[in-house]
């Protein structure tokens, strides 16, 4: 049985809905200001998905996260199945193949796989012996780097550089919170330098490899991604103190931001909300990994330790990228912010991460 003696009590954690709530929000309205003179049904799209991703991530809550546990692995090779058929049948969209078609849904696998390796990882370490105190072994790390490290070539081949990286981050985050031994650490990080010069010239593809030229020297693409960094860059510091005001940012009102709904929606919020609304959303997201965090402290079983620091790593990261790319801190790679930017995949991806993390909150103390 799933469930121990004693009553079932579900509590619904408020703090990780309000924050939920507050995020998506504020996204709808980013979103409405940057899209409300252009001829396209993103904005209800987007409350679309906000339906659809709520509706999910009530089901993921509703279920015990035991349950995950029973099914993680037959997720994960459910997962890399449609890796494998996005490679043979997936759409092709501005040289990538990334997405599937079902019925009018387009829907983005990689971006779902996130949840598919945590809950993998989360039942090889449930499944494995606790760690001595001198922590785990490179040897104990084979398994799940190749749980993690199969995806990631398969990503890579689509190719989606943003969402690789992920996947090898979160797969990194996981096994250093649950303390690796020193020595395996260092042989690890050895691996990753050894190995960058192969990736670079046999796995990047030409225009990832300019991305990350033009980011050591934007002045080497002026009219291209060059000019992405600049007008970001102006954008976020246009913004000063308070922002010019909600449909007051001419960045986005003239389009000079690309994709200012999927990849650069921060500097369309920084521009209009200035350095107070800036922190504001960030002080959100900080509020929410924290609270992943003290979940995982607090967490019943190792599996739910996993999931919570999981999801965790998954939102800390999108956000770090997303926003140090549009600060001109880091390669434009294509990261979404979470429950922010416009996007079905990203939207449904998060939901269901919040929704593991609700399922495990409600069922800490729900049996007395």
């Amino acid at each position: 049985m799933l469930e121990p003696q004693g009553r079932f009590r579900l509590r619904i954690d408020w703090t990780l809905l309000l924050l939920l709530v507050a995020i998506t929000g504020l996204g709808l309205l980013n979103l409405y200001s940057a899209s409300y003179n252009v001829k396209n049904p993103m904005f209800t799209q987007q409350i679309y998905w906000i339906f659809i991703g709520f509706s999910v991530f009530l089901i993921t809550a509703t279920i015990d996260y035991r349950v995950y546990n029973k099914v993680a692995y037959f997720i994960y090779a459910l997962g890399i199945l449609t890796l494998i058929l996005v490679l043979v049948t997936g759409l092709i969209k501005h040289g990538s193949r990334r997405w599937l078609i079902i019925g009018t849904m387009r829907l983005q696998p990689s971006e779902l796989f996130k949840i598919a390796i945590i809950l993998a990882l989360g039942h090889f370490v449930d499944a494995s012996p606790p760690k001595t105190e001198q922590g785990r072994t490179l040897q104990e790390l084979i398994i799940p780097s190749l749980l993690a490290g199969f995806p990631f070539l398969l990503i890579m081949i689509q190719p989606d550089l943003g969402t690789g990286m992920l996947i090898l981050l979160i797969f990194f985050s996981i096994m250093f919170l649950l303390r690796l031994r020193i020595r395996s650490l260092l042989t690890l990080l050895s691996s990753i330098i050894v190995l960058t010069p192969l990736i670079w010239t046999f796995v990047l593809q030409e225009y990832q490899k300019n991305r990350i030229l033009v980011f050591l020297d934007p002045a080497s693409d002026p009219s291209g991604h060059g000019w992405h960094y600049r007008q970001s860059i102006f954008a976020i510091g246009s913004g000063q103190w308070s922002g010019k005001g909600f449909l007051s940012g001419t960045q986005s009102k003239f389009h000079f931001l690309p994709a200012q709904w999927s990849d650069f929606p921060f500097s369309v919020w920084a521009e209009e909300w200035g350095l107070i609304g800036s922190l504001l959303l960030m002080g959100l997201y900080i509020w929410l990994i924290l609270l992943s965090i003290s979940l995982a402290k607090s967490a019943r079983d190792r599996f739910a330790s996993v999931i919570c620091l999981g999801v965790g790593a998954m939102f800390f990261w999108h956000v770090v990228i997303n926003i140090g790319m549009v600060m001109g801190l880091l390669p434009i790679v294509g990261v979404t912010l979470p429950l922010f930017s416009h996007g079905g995949s990203s939207m449904l991806t998060f939901m269901i991460g919040a929704g593991l993390l609700m399922s495990v909150s409600s069922r800490r103390y729900a049996f007395e």
